[in-house]
C-alpha cells in the first residue's frame, strides 16, 4: 500500500513539474487544520514530507494562520507550536487578519506565481483550490499524507496548452527571444520571400492539336476529286 501511494505521488509530482514548472525546494503552505491532524496522527511533517514529495521542501505559513490558532485557545495549542516553526510568507492582511483558509486561498488566487502547495484538512478550502489550475493539494488520510491527483481544472489547462489554445505570456516571450537568437525573427518592414509552389502541367500542352492544313493535304484531296470525275465520265 505504501509503494502504491509513493508511485501515485511520483506521478502527480511529475505532472506539476512538467506542466507548471514546480522546482525544488517545494514551498508548502500549511494551515492549522493540517498541523492539528499531523499532531493527532503522530506525523513528523518536516521529516516525512521531503521523502514523500521526493525533493527538498520549505514548510511555510502566514500570520493569519498563527493569529487564528492563537484565538482558538488551548485546544489547538500544540498545532500552534508546530506552525510557529515554519517560515512566514507575507500576505496582504497584516493590518486586518482574516481566517487561515481565506489567507491561504489569497496566496494562490492570482495564478499561483510562487508555486505553492496547499496543505489543509479544510474541505471548503480544498474545493476552492481544486478550481484553480496548477495548485497541488496535500491532506492527511488514514495516518498518511496524501498528494491529491491533478484537478479537472489543471487537466483542462494542460490540454489547452498542448493544443496551443492557451500559451502563458512568459512562454510567448521565451519563444520570441529564442527566435531572435536563432535569427528567425522577422525584421520590421522586411518582405517575406514567396516560396515557389510546384506548378501543374503547362496549360498550352493540354490544348487539342489543330488539324493539319498543309499543302500536302490539299493536294491529296484534289487527287481524290479527279478520280471521282473519271469514274463518272466512264
Amino acid at each position: 500500500m505504501k509503494l502504491t501511494r509513493q508511485k501515485h505521488a511520483k506521478k502527480n509530482m511529475g505532472f506539476y513539474k512538467h506542466n507548471f514548472h514546480f522546482r525544488e525546494p517545494f514551498q508548502v503552505l500549511l494551515d492549522g487544520t493540517f498541523c492539528q491532524a499531523a499532531l493527532r496522527n503522530k506525523i513528523q511533517i518536516r521529516e516525512q514530507l521531503p521523502g514523500y514529495l521526493d525533493g527538498a521542501t520549505q514548510l511555510c505559513t502566514t500570520r493569519c494562520v498563527l493569529k487564528e490558532l492563537e484565538s482558538l485557545g488551548k485546544e489547538l495549542y500544540g498545532a500552534k507550536l508546530i506552525a510557529q516553526r515554519f517560515q512566514l510568507r507575507n500576505c496582504s492582511h497584516q493590518k486586518d487578519p482574516v481566517s487561515g483558509s481565506a489567507c491561504l486561498f489569497s496566496m494562490i488566487k492570482d495564478g499561483n506565481p510562487h508555486h505553492f502547495f496547499i496543505a489543509t484538512q479544510d474541505q471548503e478550502l480544498a474545493n476552492k483550490v481544486k478550481k484553480k489550475a496548477g495548485v497541488p493539494l496535500l491532506f492527511i488520510i488514514q495516518n498518511t499524507m496524501v498528494l491529491d491527483k491533478p484537478s479537472p481544472k489543471s487537466l483542462a489547462f494542460v490540454q489547452n496548452m498542448q493544443t496551443n489554445q492557451l500559451v502563458p505570456e512568459h512562454q510567448k516571450q521565451s519563444i520570441v527571444e529564442l527566435k531572435e537568437k536563432a535569427g528567425l525573427a522577422s525584421q520590421p518592414g522586411e518582405k517575406r520571400r514567396k516560396r515557389k509552389r510546384a506548378g501543374g502541367p503547362n496549360p498550352l500542352s493540354c490544348l487539342k492539336k489543330k488539324k493539319k492544313t498543309t499543302q500536302e493535304g490539299q493536294e491529296a484531296s484534289a487527287e481524290k476529286k479527279k478520280r471521282r470525275k473519271r469514274k463518272r465520265n466512264r
